[in-house]
C-alpha cells in the first residue's frame, strides 16, 4: 500500500485549480490547454504504448481487464482510471496495483516546479487549469517514471475534448452508451456517441461493445471517416455463459465465466471472475478479444489468468458486515442501465429479504435509480435513504419526497418496507451496517461511488463506529 501522504500531497496541490467533480462547471474542457502542458513536459504519453477506452458504462472495468492481462503476459502496464474510492493516487496504478513511492514521488516532483513556473499569458486563451488536466498529466509522468511498456487510460467524461484524448494509441474501445451527463454531452444518444467517438483516431482499430443502433451508426460513421477498422462485439463474440458465485456454499465471491468467440482462439475460454453480473463477462469477453488482436500470440491460458486477477472497487463488491454474519454489496451503480444490472445479480445471489443503504448526486435521475431498485426483482425490508457525502451536491429533501410519494401509490409495498431519511450519513451508514447486521440481512449500498467510499473509509477505521457524532 502506498504512503496516504503521497497521495495527500497530491491531493492538497490539486485542490487549488478548477474541479469538475467538485463543481460541475461549462465551457472548462479543451485540448489545447493539456496538448500545452504535456509539450512542457517532454511529452510523457508517448514514452510508452497505450489503449483508450470510452463509454457511458463498464469502460473502468475493460480498462481493468485488459491492463490486468497485459500485466499477466509480462507487461508493465498503467492503468489510468476514475474516480477512486478511499485515496486519489488509486486512479493510477500498474493493473490496480500501486507503483512504489518512489515513482509517484518523482513524477510530483518534476511537475510541481514546471506548472508553478507558467504564467497566465503562456495558457493558451489564458484559460485556467484544470484539476483533471493536471490529474491525467500526473498520470503520463507516472507512467514514464516507472518504465511501463503499456497503458491504458479510461476517459473522465466524454472523450473528443477529455484531457486523455492527446494520446496516441494502438487500439480504441467504447461501451456501450447511454443517456449521461447530458448538460454537458447532449440530450440524445448520437450526440453523447458523437463525444465518445472523438476517441477514434486515424486507421487505429477500434473495439465495440453492444451499442444501440443509433450509436452504433455514429461509431461507423466516424470509423469510416477515420479509415479505422471496427470490430464489434456481435461479430467476435458466439456466447458468453456466466454462473453467478453461491455464497452460502463458499467464501470465493467469483463469477465463473466461459468465453466462446467467433474464432479468435483456439478454445472457449473459461476463467473466473472477481467482477460480478452479466455484463462484466461481455466486459472480459471484449477486453480478451482486444487483447487478442494485439498480441495474436498470446495463449488463452494467460488472458484466462489475467482476468481472474483483474479488479476494480465498488463495483459490486461482495464484502462482510463486521456487525453480522450476512454479506454486504457495495455497488456505485448511478445510472438506470448499470442499476439494472446491480438489481439483476442482487436478486439472483440473494433470495431473502435485504436492507438497502441509497443516497445520489442531485445531478442523476433517482427517480428512475427508485424504479428500477423497487421493479419487484429485490425484497427490501428495510430502506435507509441518506446523502452520499460532502463532495458531491445532492438533494435528500426532494429524494426522499418522490420516496414516499412512491410509497403512498404502492401500498403493498410500503406495509412490508420500514423507511427511514438520515441526514447525517455517517449516522446513516453506521446503523444501516448494525440493523442488517442485528437482523441477519444482506445490506445493499448503492447509487453512488461517493456513497460506497463513505462506507469504505467506515469500515476500513478502527475508531470510526465510536467517533461518529450523533
Amino acid at each position: 500500500m502506498v504512503n496516504n501522504s503521497v497521495s495527500k500531497t497530491l491531493s492538497d496541490w490539486l485542490d487549488s485549480y478548477l474541479n469538475f467533480e467538485r463543481l460541475p462547471k461549462k465551457n472548462i474542457f479543451w485540448l489545447d490547454t493539456i496538448e500545452f502542458l504535456c509539450k512542457r513536459l517532454n511529452n510523457p504519453q508517448n514514452e510508452y504504448k497505450s489503449i483508450h477506452i470510452a463509454g457511458s458504462k463498464g469502460k473502468g472495468s475493460v480498462s481493468a481487464l485488459i491492463s490486468s492481462i497485459l500485466k499477466e503476459n509480462g507487461l508493465s502496464c498503467g492503468l489510468y482510471t476514475s474516480p477512486h474510492i478511499l485515496e486519489l493516487i488509486e486512479r493510477i496504478t500498474e493493473a490496480g496495483s500501486f507503483f512504489p513511492e518512489s515513482v509517484y514521488e518523482a513524477a510530483f516532483r518534476e511537475m510541481v516546479p514546471r506548472i508553478e513556473s507558467i504564467i497566465p499569458e503562456q495558457l493558451p486563451n489564458e484559460r485556467e487549469i484544470t484539476w483533471f488536466e493536471l490529474m491525467t498529466l500526473y498520470s503520463f509522468l507516472c507512467f514514464k517514471h516507472a518504465g511501463c511498456s503499456w497503458a491504458v487510460f479510461e476517459t473522465g467524461m466524454g472523450g473528443r475534448l477529455d484531457a486523455t484524448n492527446v494520446i496516441k494509441p494502438e487500439l480504441c474501445l467504447i461501451t456501450p452508451i447511454e443517456l449521461e451527463h447530458t448538460e454537458y454531452l447532449g440530450n440524445t444518444i448520437p450526440l453523447i456517441a458523437g463525444e465518445k467517438a472523438g476517441i477514434i483516431k486515424q486507421g487505429i482499430p477500434v473495439f465495440l461493445s453492444h451499442q444501440k443502433e443509433e450509436a452504433l451508426e455514429v461509431f461507423k460513421k466516424k470509423a469510416e471517416e477515420k479509415e479505422a477498422q471496427l470490430y464489434y462485439y456481435d461479430d467476435l463474440i458466439k456466447t458468453v455463459d456466466y454462473k453467478l458465485p453461491d455464497l452460502s456454499n463458499t467464501k470465493d465471491c467469483k463469477m465463473h465465466v466461459r468465453i466462446e468467440t467467433a474464432g479468435l482462439f483456439s478454445r472457449p475460454l473459461d476463467t473466473d471472475l472477481h467482477l460480478i453480473g452479466k455484463v462484466q463477462g461481455e466486459n472480459a469477453a471484449l477486453a480478451a478479444a482486444a487483447v487478442k488482436h494485439l498480441l495474436p500470440d498470446i495463449e488463452e491460458t494467460v488472458i484466462e489468468r489475467g482476468l481472474s486477477k483483474a479488479r476494480l472497487p465498488g463495483r459490486f463488491e461482495i464484502r462482510d458486515n463486521p456487525f453480522g454474519s450476512k454479506k454486504m454489496i457495495l455497488d456505485g451503480a448511478h445510472t438506470e442501465n448499470s442499476m439494472k444490472g446491480t438489481v439483476d445479480s442482487f436478486s439472483r445471489i440473494f433470495k431473502d429479504k435485504a436492507h438497502l443503504l441509497f443516497a445520489c448526486a442531485s445531478d442523476k435521475d433517482f427517480h428512475l435509480l427508485l424504479k428500477t431498485l423497487f421493479n419487484g426483482q429485490c425484497d427490501f425490508s428495510e430502506v435507509t435513504l441518506t446523502r452520499p457525502g460532502e463532495i458531491k451536491k445532492s438533494d435528500l429533501k426532494s429524494l426522499s419526497e418522490y420516496f414516499e410519494d412512491f410509497l403512498d401509490n404502492n401500498p403493498d409495498l410500503k406495509k412490508n418496507i420500514s423507511y427511514k431519511r438520515e441526514n447525517n450519513y455517517g449516522k446513516a451508514i453506521k446503523e444501516a451496517l448494525e440493523d442488517a447486521g442485528r437482523k441477519d440481512a444482506v445490506l445493499l449500498v448503492t447509487g453512488s461511488f461517493y456513497l460506497v467510499s463513505e462506507v469504505k473509509k467506515i469500515l476500513n477505521s478502527q475508531t470510526a463506529f465510536s467517533s461518529i457524532t450523533e
